[in-house]
């Protein structure tokens, strides 16, 4: 799934999210709102990422959604 359906379908996906990354709080899940880079800098802070590692993981669960 590209970013853009992502983005659209934000409820859906936001959940399957929680499920994946659980350190991530609803409000976080709000804050976010299907922006991509928001996602990947609190995978940084919540779980220590590096930034390309981050990018990458979000990379992973966008394919993964297909």
């Amino acid at each position: 799934m590209n970013w853009d359906q992502i983005q659209c379908n934000w409820k859906q996906v936001s959940d399957k999210i929680k499920l994946t990354w659980g350190k991530l709080s609803e409000d976080d899940l709000a804050a976010i709102a299907g922006k991509r880079d928001l996602l990947s800098g609190l995978l940084q802070q919540r779980y220590g990422y590096a930034k390309v590692q981050a990018e990458t993981k979000v990379d992973d669960f966008a394919q993964r959604l297909n």
